[in-house]
């Protein structure tokens, strides 16, 4: 049986990242385990998708003494669990994952590449494109989770193509749009409680994101654009939906986090654990403006759903619609995003846009389809 070591920094992306994927790769003969920072909400999973764990702090911001003694404590489990393979997500992880693999000598490395912060400046650019080619060169192999991700490595020359792997379309491994993200699913009770304890009336046009509330991701855009569509159409019962938490990195302007906080009409939920799908049931449409990704994960979800959406022409987000048939882009400032929404008004259109989007996702990215990808990446 192969022993599998994925390793991630923080517990927040693991369900985003992996979902039951590790109870269908134990059916396939593998051994998973599981490394990540310490977080009340491990156990549980672990125990739920069986797999065995270590809670080991690996910290985002650059720390040599911590960063060393938790490589220290990552060679150790991989050698008393006799890993054969290590995975490593998200930059932090993903670089201790790699340099433990090379100490240990394990012959598959697979880094995933979740995105790449392009918005960089100056010298932290820098040493973010030195880091990225650095655990490329650890790896040895590269999955980057969206066509255009695959692009701006070879652009940027972060590693050498023959390492680059793209499963399917894209994406880390998909989601589950039969038991999860599906819309036939969705219990009527559970989802008329939920619009309740949040104050939202039947006939509110609700505009939904879901992720972390950050500047890159394109709130602040977002915030001023419904401002717009507010004072364009007071009549309309126009709501805004956040579902998500405020991040320490890249924080909003003060201004946005109080209009978020106190405006009646902007509902903001905080940290979500799970249903996050009921969630997207309560939205008219849903829109991702955001300036990166690695992949509009958000989106797809959406469109599984069957709700229409907005996205940008931004790494990432460029790769989960169809333009005029899943989803439309639009451009990173208040204006566009209020003529985005605007032409959504449109009841038909919402529909067939909503109808066909669910089409693509499941014939694309259903993760059935992906895990068998990440099974052939490991043999």
């Amino acid at each position: 049986m192969n022993n599998v070591l994925n390793i991630v920094n923080i517990y927040f992306s693991v369900p985003y990242f992996f979902g039951d994927q590790f109870l269908y790769l134990q059916k396939k003969g593998y051994n998973l385990h599981l490394v990540c920072s310490p977080s009340e909400f491990l156990q549980s999973y672990a125990q739920q998708q069986r797999i065995q764990y270590a809670e080991i702090p690996i910290i985002r911001k650059i720390t040599p003494y911590q960063d060393l003694i938790s490589l220290i404590k990552i060679c150790r489990y991989i050698k008393k669990n006799k890993i054969e393979i290590v995975v490593g997500h998200t930059p932090k992880g993903a670089l201790l994952a790699m340099l433990a693999g090379i100490i240990m000598r394990i012959p598959k490395r697979i880094y995933f590449r979740h995105g790449f912060i392009n918005t960089a400046k100056g010298l932290v650019s820098r040493i973010i494109l030195w880091e990225e080619r650095f655990v490329s060169y650890c790896a040895t192999k590269i999955v980057c989770v969206s066509p255009s991700l695959i692009q701006l490595s070879i652009d940027m020359r972060l590693n050498p193509p023959s390492k680059q792997v793209l499963l399917g379309k894209g994406t880390c491994g998909g989601i589950d749009t039969v038991r999860k993200f599906n819309p036939d699913v969705i219990n009527g009770d559970d989802k008329k409680r939920l619009k309740q304890q949040l104050g939202i009336h039947e006939d509110a046009f609700v505009i939904g994101y879901c992720g972390r509330l950050v500047k890159d991701k394109g709130i602040g855009e977002l915030v001023e654009g419904f401002n717009l569509l507010r004072t364009k159409y007071p009549d309309k019962k126009l709501r805004l939906l956040l579902v998500g938490m405020f991040d320490e990195r890249d924080v909003l302007s003060k201004d946005i986090k109080d209009a978020i906080n106190e405006d009646r009409d902007i509902i903001y939920t905080g940290y979500v654990k799970d249903k996050i799908e009921y969630y997207y049931t309560l939205m008219t449409l849903f829109i991702l403006p955001s300036y990166r990704e690695g992949f509009g994960m958000s989106v797809i979800e959406a469109s599984a759903m069957c709700l229409p959406v907005l996205t940008t022409r931004s790494l990432g987000c460029v790769d989960s619609i169809i333009e005029g048939e899943t989803g439309y882009y639009v451009d990173i400032n208040p204006e566009s995003i209020s003529a985005g929404v605007e032409r959504y008004f449109d009841i038909k259109l919402r529909d067939e846009i909503g109808s066909v989007g669910r089409e693509f996702v499941v014939s694309n990215f259903d993760n059935l389809i992906l895990w068998d990808e990440i099974e052939k990446l490991y043999n």
